[in-house]
């Protein structure tokens, strides 16, 4: 019996369930009810785990017969330990982090899996007051300084094969500044940035929000860009799992999608929803941060700490009619060519490959599928990044190869 015949045939017998037109009785027959009903899911302290602590808080999992445990952890080598040995189900993690598991590039290796992607945009890079002072308040008069008042400058990323790593090496090596040899980076985890900087630990550094806006209300740093001004509605954290459990508990990861799908949608419906969001993930059990740091950026409220302030069409977005959400294959391939960019990589992968492996498209379509969420002809897309440089997915060799500054 075919899925579409087990629900008029549900329907007609007025069959009731926790997916829509299915019965218990119906499970039986090789259904999708959900093989595992608890579903862990790590997440870091950051604005972009919205979506995940609201299919929880407003009982969505439920609906699609799962229970979502959100599970607060400190870094993001834990979010990947904890990941890799199955004390997680799943993770609001980020994009590159799986990528490099995957490839055994920062860590164990293991076969991963990239679900959905959760958002778009809405990290930042931040400078501290001190430099701005000097006059470092953007990309080139940062590279300016570096080259005049000569010292080592230190730079802070969330994890080696991260989102916020290629952010800041990207945007630094647009202006002729080579983030291997011309600084120093450290490896910071998210909500100990902002104390790291006031201390004077690093110059600059590239997280999520809220910690990027958090940086200026506390008088200490600037916001130099956004993420969203170096590649516009750039895949950021993703929902990621081991490839082990797509195989083992294929049912959940798509009722665990569409619970967060619909929690993404919910959020970016209206001003009120992402207030309330807001509200919810500035509690000490999740951001732990007060509401106004995370509720301007999210509303695309900007300021940069120097008297700017602006309204961002490109925000955080975690829905926009499912486009944030396909797991595009070049996405996934992009962080690839990066990692061979800075050296993680030693040689080429086959980046289509990989990415096909990782990134879950036909569970994906799924689910968007069942929700009428659409889908988007093309599992490649084609981005111009702040460099000028446009990336398509087609010739990733070429692309990796083609930069002037790189290891």
């Amino acid at each position: 019996m075919s899925r579409r015949t087990l629900i008029k045939a549900a329907a007609a017998t007025g069959a009731t369930g926790l997916v829509p037109g299915l019965q218990s009785a119906v499970y039986a027959q090789g259904s999708d009810k959900p093989e595992k009903e608890e579903v862990r899911i790590g997440f870091i302290p950051l604005t972009d785990c919205a979506s995940v602590v609201m299919a929880s808080v407003l009982g969505f999992d439920k609906k699609y017969g799962v229970k979502i445990i959100p599970t607060k952890e400190a870094s993001w080598a834990g979010v990947r330990d904890k990941l890799v040995n199955g004390e997680l189900d799943m993770a609001h993690v980020l994009y590159g982090l799986v990528y490099g598991v995957h490839l055994g590039v920062g860590g164990p290796k293991k076969d991963m899996a990239v679900l959905m992607t959760l958002n778009n945009n809405g990290q930042a890079i931040t400078l501290s007051k001190k430099l701005a002072d000097k006059g470092a308040v953007d990309a080139a008069s940062l590279a300016k300084l570096m080259s005049t008042d000569k010292r080592e400058y230190t730079f802070a990323q969330t994890f080696p094969t991260g989102t916020h790593a290629m952010w800041l090496y990207y945007w630094l090596a647009s202006v002729g500044v080579n983030p291997m040899k011309d600084a120093k980076v450290i490896t910071v985890p998210p909500p100990q940035m902002v104390a790291n900087m006031r201390v004077g630990n690093m110059d600059g550094y590239c997280v999520g929000e809220p910690w990027g806006h958090r940086a200026i209300a506390d008088g200490i740093g600037i916001t130099a860009v956004t993420t969203q001004d170096i590649w516009k509605d750039h895949p950021e954290k993703v929902l990621g799992t081991t490839g082990e459990f797509v195989k083992k508990y294929p049912n959940t990861a798509r009722a665990v999608m569409m619970a967060i799908l619909e929690a993404g949608r919910w959020i970016d419906a209206g001003l009120q929803n992402k207030n309330k969001m807001a509200e919810t993930v500035a509690d000490k059990s999740y951001v732990n941060t007060s509401v106004d740091v995370i509720n301007q950026r999210i509303l695309g409220r900007y300021q940069n700490g120097l008297g700017k302030t602006w309204d961002d069409p490109n925000y955080m977005k975690f829905f926009s009619d499912g486009a944030v959400n396909f797991p595009y294959l070049s996405d996934g391939m992009w962080f690839l060519t990066q990692h061979k960019r800075w050296g993680l990589l030693k040689e080429h992968p086959d980046y289509l490959a990989v990415a096909k492996q990782v990134n879950q498209i036909d569970l994906y379509k799924q689910a968007a599928g069942a929700l009428k969420i659409s889908i988007p002809a093309s599992p490649m897309r084609s981005s111009k990044l702040i460099d000028g440089v446009v990336w398509d997915g087609k010739d990733p060799a070429k692309y990796a190869d083609g930069f002037k500054v790189k290891v």
